[in-house]
């Protein structure tokens, strides 16, 4: 059975394709992070420590933006970041491949319709998995890897669009 999305006249749910995946993370969205820190910089184990180092949260509220492609074949882009700051833009091409300013990596849509993103920086490696569980509900985790393929950092999000109430409606005038 398929659903609709966050508008009645919206795409099916969930989308399929990375076009629709895109276009269905536009929104205001109202996040939760969990941020773990595997690994000191000195390469103990955190943790260690008496208190709660390794783990932090945050709420925040994120922008995301569809951005048209830049070719006929592309499946478009993302403008994302922060309210009121600075959007960082990731530009996707057809071949499975995206940029994120100077840096550059793949894209895979999972047979779950799940997003899975990888960036390769020298030795290190970051990998997001962004997935709806409902067309208003989205998750991200990410983890980034070491060289020697070991986990450093992880991170997961679960994030709501807002969305707006429709008006409320004036009960009628009785005579």
């Amino acid at each position: 059975m398929t659903q609709s999305g966050p508008e009645a006249s919206g795409p099916p749910f969930p989308p399929d394709s990375i076009e629709a995946f895109l276009r269905f993370c536009a929104g205001e969205w109202m996040s939760l992070r969990s941020r773990f820190e595997l690994e000191e910089a000195d390469g103990s184990e955190s943790g260690e420590g008496e208190g709660d180092e390794w783990h932090s949260s945050e709420r925040g509220e994120l922008l995301v933006a569809y951005l048209e492609p830049a070719e006929a074949a592309g499946p478009g882009g993302l403008s994302v970041g922060p309210k009121g700051e600075p959007q960082r833009q990731l530009r996707f091409m057809a071949d499975g491949g995206f940029t994120a300013g100077e840096q550059q990596g793949t894209w895979q849509l999972l047979p779950d319709c799940s997003l899975e993103l990888t960036l390769r920086d020298g030795q290190r490696e970051v990998r997001e998995r962004i997935w709806f569980t409902k067309p208003n509900l989205r998750l991200r985790s990410t983890l980034e890897s070491a060289g020697d393929g070991n986990p450093s950092r992880a991170s997961f999000c679960s994030e709501i669009r807002r969305v707006s109430r429709p008006p409320a409606s004036t009960p009628a005038s009785g005579a």
